[in-house]
């Protein structure tokens, strides 16, 4: 087994609670002509149901294949699983953006974030905020920790990933066939994540 397979192997059951926490928010088959993702259920869009190999109608989409699609297509795919690994909380925050506001621009709000907090580069090298999380943003994040505590970097984090957040849905809101969102996103995706889930560590994870 590689190593980033038995990462996954130990995170087993914290994706299966970020799952569930993503499905308890999500609820079940919506098709609300405002929404621009057509067709939802379990918070999966019609788009990325297909993408991942489900043909049906999408009412009938069954509970299990969208738990698949929650852990292949926004935890290990965008390699939030190995966030996850470092710190529960910044991982499960993330994991929650992709799926309200996409995986991509959800790493490049990590990669946003600890550049704001590398004090210009002083305390760590900055990385480029590409959405593609692989060694150097997972060094960042390290470094971070070494530099604040693994506490207060945690918390720091998902500050600023709430702040990005909220400046989206402000963005988003100026539309008003998604106006109407607004008032749920803020919530429900704000906030969303304790800042004393932040102590959490992943048994059988060295780090």
């Amino acid at each position: 087994m590689t190593s980033r397979g038995k990462v996954w192997g130990s995170l087993s059951a914290l994706v299966a609670a970020v799952v569930v926490g993503v499905l308890g928010v999500e609820g079940g088959y919506v098709n609300d002509a405002n929404d621009a993702g057509g067709e939802t259920n379990h918070g999966i869009t019609v788009a990325v149901a297909r993408d991942n190999g489900y043909t049906g109608p999408m009412s009938s989409m069954p509970v299990e294949k969208a738990i698949d699609i929650y852990a292949e297509s926004y935890i290990k795919g965008p390699k939030f699983d190995q966030v996850l690994a470092l710190s529960p909380a910044v991982g499960t925050k993330l994991t929650d953006i992709g799926v309200n506001a996409g995986p991509g621009r959800a790493a490049r709000w990590l990669q946003q974030s600890l550049n704001d907090l590398s004090r210009g580069g002083r305390d760590f090298t900055m990385v480029a905020t590409d959405g593609d999380i692989g060694a150097r943003t997972l060094a960042a994040y390290a470094a971070l920790e070494k530099r604040r505590g693994r506490v207060k970097a945690c918390e720091l984090t998902i500050k600023l990933l709430d702040g990005y957040q909220a400046a989206h849905y402000s963005a988003l809101a100026k539309s008003a066939s998604n106006a109407s969102f607004m008032v749920g996103w803020v919530d429900h995706r704000l906030g969303n994540v304790p800042l004393d889930r932040c102590a959490e560590k992943v048994a059988g994870v060295v780090g």
